[in-house]
């Protein structure tokens, strides 16, 4: 089965005053995609500017369009959308 691997990055330095409303509601949304099987892995990045997310069961347009759909979209500074293809022999 097939990944997309995205890399997201937010702008930790221009953060709005309401950004824990904002991260609950993230919480909230990322919650909905892993149960609705969409999202495999989600890792926080240790230097806390952003995550690491895996998603399965998804055409790269669609994962584009679900990412723009994240509350931290509106705060990102960067994102890499990456198809991934599982080695076979492995």
């Amino acid at each position: 089965m097939n990944r997309v691997l995205v890399i997201l990055t937010i702008d930790t330095e221009n953060l709005p005053s309401n950004f824990q409303e904002i991260l609950q509601h993230e919480r909230k949304v990322v919650k909905e995609w892993k149960d609705e099987g969409y999202l495999d892995q989600l890792f926080l990045r240790q230097t806390k500017n952003g995550a690491v997310l895996i998603f399965k069961n998804a055409s790269i347009e669609k994962v584009n369009e679900m990412m723009t759909t994240l509350p931290l979209y509106q705060l990102k500074k960067s994102i890499e959308v990456l198809p991934l293809i599982k080695d076979s022999e492995i």
